[in-house]
């Protein structure tokens, strides 16, 4: 790929023609290489993934190399790929992975965590910690989510998003075709530490500002739980929420 449609790959259309995403930094590749060697393990067939790297990285990089194509850039070079003030010198052109391989079938403890239109590449990331922190889940998102390939959201996430099955654009509409209960966080719920929390199959968080639409929660017969507080204020953060919740029921597993 040209380093001109490397560039490019900031924009999420780009992404989706090239089918490629950016790595930037020297711990989010450590973690993608942590990734690759788990996935060659289980004898997955993988694209290869070119490092750009700088002189100055070129030795650090020289470890990596049976994992990656490298290629030598100069600093301006850098800079330029780069979507961060202070370019570390280390950025990788990595393929997307195919709607095929995250949705994969899902392990029989796995639980899903569904994600309505948000939008915070912070929260995401955020989220993404959280869920493979505690392990166990599988993360879907709805249509017009902030794209979790964004640098923003890779970079929020500290790696996790290389550890975590992802599965994009999943309708509303389309979960009773693969679940058959559903919880969601509600003021007036039951509590998430009562035994009951544990017991579902996808647990459903909506966007920032308006939640889930209430007609589909009626359609899905969704079960209302809470995070039990002062009650001072009524709201908690998006990623808070989730951080508590798969906290909860990774308690429910031991």
């Amino acid at each position: 790929m040209k380093l001109d449609d490397v560039k490019k790959l900031h924009q999420k259309k780009y992404r989706a023609e090239f089918g490629h995403y950016l790595v930037e930094g020297e711990h989010l590749v450590l973690e993608l290489h942590k990734a690759l060697k788990r996935l060659k393990a289980n004898s997955a067939e993988l694209q290869p993934i070119t490092l750009y790297v700088t002189e100055s990285k070129q030795a650090w990089a020289s470890e990596l190399s049976a994992d990656f194509r490298l290629e030598i850039v100069s600093e301006k070079q850098m800079a330029k790929l780069s979507d961060t003030k202070s370019p570390q010198g280390v950025l990788a052109c990595v393929p997307l992975p195919s709607a095929q391989a995250q949705q994969q079938s899902a392990a029989s403890q796995e639980r899903c965590i569904y994600l309505y239109e948000v939008q915070d590449p912070g929260n995401l990331g955020t989220i993404l910690r959280n869920l493979v922190w505690f392990g166990g889940f599988r993360l879907l998102l709805s249509p017009n989510s902030v794209d979790p390939f964004n640098s923003k959201v890779v970079r929020a996430s500290m790696g996790a998003i290389f550890h975590l099955p992802i599965e994009m654009d999943v309708t509303l509409a389309s979960l009773p075709q693969r679940f058959d209960k559903f919880a969601i966080l509600d003021l007036q719920g039951a509590k998430v530490n009562s035994p009951e929390f544990g017991n579902y199959q996808c647990y459903l968080f909506g966007n920032e500002a308006r939640g889930v639409p209430l007609q589909s929660l009626k359609e899905l017969s969704a079960e209302a739980f809470t995070i039990a507080g002062s009650g001072t204020i009524d709201s908690l953060n998006l990623a808070s929420s989730v951080g508590m919740c798969v906290y909860q029921l990774s308690l429910a597993n031991d």
